[in-house]
């Protein structure tokens, strides 16, 4: 049997999938599983097709203490005890830069290519590539494919691209990206199935998670986003701030004696709901908090997220459905209750008992616009992306592993 590996790294932890791919490159989900607590508290868990548990291990810190370990933890379980032989590798790339509008099969090139946006996006881009280069390492013959969170913006048109700044800074690279792309590829993709009187139409989705962004899509493809040239843009997220004065940064800068470095991790880590709400960047802590500010980082959240529907409403110049995504977005019927609230002006009409049992569409039949909640599947379009590129660049099978 066929299988396809897809890996999306962080910081602290590794997170992997196995897909069987049949020869027409259908895909079957085999495995589920990550690495976390990396440095800290490591474990590995992992289920099968049918949430079956595969494996719950608890490793000594010293054996985990970075991502090289815990790939090679996970890639010794999967090939040594579950003779798992990939014959490609996928990995999620949150920035492409303006090079890429689709997945690339990985060489050093690419790879030389990515690592100059380390810097846009700190938190994910280097942890990103760490496998990437291990297995170039490891495994030089075995195919790896980059897909992008970026990519699937690249169909802005220039006035969504554009930064209002000197034109010749937009030819170095710096425009409005957009980010959570795989997310929103894999609803587009959804949308025939789910609401199929939508999909060609005119789409808000919002993917609300620790990162979060909202995204208009007309007719399938992103006309804009509210993230623009790094992930911090737009909503409040966990740890991000989201929209920002940059005056606010100059600031920081003059007058709190804030170094780049200092400025990027407070941004990256220190700001969004865990700084306005002191308390945490977990929206369930968060909702089970009665303090004030807790309370006031809620509000905030569904406030900015309506205002950002109105600007994408605008965007698309109507609406004709809207689309939760996401941890928060599929799972907290309150959030998504809040945020309905705010789009009331937009005639949406939320069915309450349909929005608590976390059904597909949430609104009442009278509702002019539909509101659905679709899981979304970064690894499963990760992996269709693998087996396509690899289709079309018909790899040999010496390459497979």
């Amino acid at each position: 049997m066929d299988t396809i590996l897809v890996v999306n790294a962080g910081s602290s932890s590794v997170k992997f999938q196995i897909f069987a791919v049949d020869g027409n490159g259908a895909l079957a989900r085999q495995i589920k599983g990550q690495i976390d607590g990396i440095g800290s508290r490591p474990r590995l868990r992992a289920k099968g097709p049918n949430e079956d548990t595969l494996a719950d291990r608890a490793y000594p810190i010293e054996s985990v203490g970075d991502v090289q370990a815990a790939l090679d933890v996970a890639g010794e379980w999967l090939r040594d005890e579950l003779n798992i032989r990939p014959i490609a590798v996928g990995h999620r790339v949150v920035h492409g830069g303006p090079h890429y509008d689709q997945p690339a099969l990985i060489d050093q090139a690419v790879v030389q290519r990515l690592e100059k946006f380390s810097a846009l996006a700190p938190l994910h881009q280097p942890y990103n590539l760490a496998p990437i280069r291990s297995i170039m390492k490891n495994f030089p013959s075995l195919p790896q494919v980059a897909c992008f969170d970026t990519a699937f913006h690249r169909s802005h048109g220039a006035l969504a691209d554009y930064y209002c700044i000197p034109k010749e800074l937009h030819a170095e690279g710096i425009r409005r990206y957009g980010f959570h792309g795989l997310s929103y590829e894999y609803i587009t993709r959804m949308l025939p199935k789910v609401a199929p009187e939508a999909a060609r139409k005119r789409v808000i989705v919002a993917h609300l998670g620790s990162g979060a962004s909202m995204c208009a899509i007309n007719d399938g493809k992103s006309v804009d986003s509210t993230m623009g040239f790094t992930a911090l843009d737009g909503l409040p997220m966990g740890t991000r701030p989201g929209q920002l004065d940059p005056g606010v940064l100059l600031y920081l800068l003059s007058e709190k004696g804030m170094s780049a470095s200092d400025l990027s991790d407070f941004l990256y880590r220190k700001c969004g709901l865990k700084g306005l709400s002191g308390i945490s960047n977990d929206v369930r802590e968060l909702l089970d908090s009665d303090d004030p500010y807790a309370i006031l980082a809620i509000e905030y959240f569904v406030y900015r997220a309506g205002l950002s529907a109105g600007m994408l409403a605008g965007a698309l110049q109507g609406l004709d459905a809207f689309v939760f995504t996401a941890g928060i977005g599929e799972n907290s019927p309150f959030i998504r209750k809040r945020i309905a609230d705010r789009l009331a002006w937009l005639d949406v009409e939320l069915d309450e008992d349909r929005n608590n049992k976390n059904a597909s569409c949430i609104t009442s039949k009278t509702s002019r616009v539909p509101v659905y909640v679709i899981p979304t599947d970064e690894e499963r379009m990760i992996a269709q992306h693998t087996v396509s590129l690899l289709m079309s660049e018909k790899v040999p099978s010496h390459a497979r592993h």
